[in-house]
């Protein structure tokens, strides 16, 4: 495959012992993983954890599929920024000649990207995407904002790697605040000091960094050079497989973005702005398992009280 990301020895080693102590199953792919029962039991108490560590925010809960209309990601303009990242859905639309032709060369394991059509749908890159959209469809955002989570939804982000703390296909938790300005970005920076300390509780040491979004090419680096300088992103980092530690949460303003794009208001008639916390549930796991090691249930008793509860 070609984009594969370089991994570190450390982080190689550490994929190999996850898939030794049968937490990871391997793929022929880079980046793309199964989950034993003891794995994804682990990530799902991370995500019970998070649904409590909010619940005072009274979110409305929303669901989405890991799918969502191709058009409304282009108008979000995420070909312009991540075009290294999408996955788009093709099929095939054609005849039975076509379809000959096509099993043809699947079955010799050749390219048949002639013989399929693109489609509608992309695959999700963050779950808090089709909020917006959601959200606008109602109207004017009433006085003191919305807060929505749209749960634990399966994303995919083209990016190969034999470090296991970046896969392809992951859980992302968010939280979503849609508002005034100035209560939005209040809601990230409170947020960004309340989970730091969760994760402390949890063992994790801790690294709280001004970070930039992937943006491609070089018009990219201006972008992420711009986003560093409004400290529109920041990154909770944490020890999974060295050198350098990983991100596992992400606080993001949006400023007006969304609203622009979406028609987003308040009541007042100004656009809307919004945030969001993006919190990778495997990497919050992996972290885990960093600190704590791989026998799960050899951890502190502190620990596995705390999520096991």
């Amino acid at each position: 495959m070609d984009g594969i990301r370089t991994a570190t020895p450390e982080q190689e080693g550490f994929a190999e012992a996850m898939v030794d102590h049968g937490l990871l199953i391997r793929s022929e792919i880079p980046g793309l993983y199964g989950r034993s029962h003891a794995f994804e039991d682990l990530r799902r108490r991370v995500d019970d954890m998070l649904t409590a560590v909010w619940a005072d925010e009274h979110a409305e809960r929303m669901h989405f599929p890991p799918l969502m209309p191709r058009r409304q990601l282009e108008t979000m303009e995420y070909h312009a920024s991540f075009p290294h990242l999408i996955g788009t859905v093709f099929a095939f639309d054609g005849d039975e000649p076509g379809a000959a032709d096509l099993a043809v060369r699947a079955a010799a394991h050749e390219p048949y990207a002639d013989d399929l059509a693109i489609g509608d749908l992309v695959v999700t890159p963050a779950t808090c995407y089709p909020v917006y959209p959601a959200i606008a469809a109602r109207g004017p955002v009433p006085d003191g904002g919305v807060t929505v989570d749209p749960g634990d939804g399966w994303v995919f982000r083209r990016e190969p790697s034999h470090d296991p703390a970046r896969m392809q296909c992951f859980h992302m938790r968010e939280l979503v605040r849609i508002g005034a300005p100035e209560d939005v970005m209040a809601w990230r920076d409170a947020w960004r000091e309340r989970l730091v300390a969760r994760y402390t509780e949890l063992g994790l040491s801790l690294v709280l960094e001004l970070a930039n979004d992937p943006f491609f090419g070089r018009g990219g680096k201006i972008m992420a050079r711009q986003q560093r300088a409004q400290e529109l992103k920041w990154e909770v980092m944490a020890p999974i497989a060295g050198p350098e530690p990983t991100a596992i949460t992400s606080f993001n303003y949006h400023q007006d973005h969304f609203g622009q794009i979406f028609g987003l208001r308040l009541e007042d008639g100004r656009e809307a702005h919004s945030a969001c916390l993006g919190l990778g549930e495997e990497r919050i796991a992996l972290a885990l398992i960093a600190a704590h090691g791989m026998d799960l249930e050899g951890w502190p008793a502190s620990v596995r009280a705390d999520l096991w509860r």
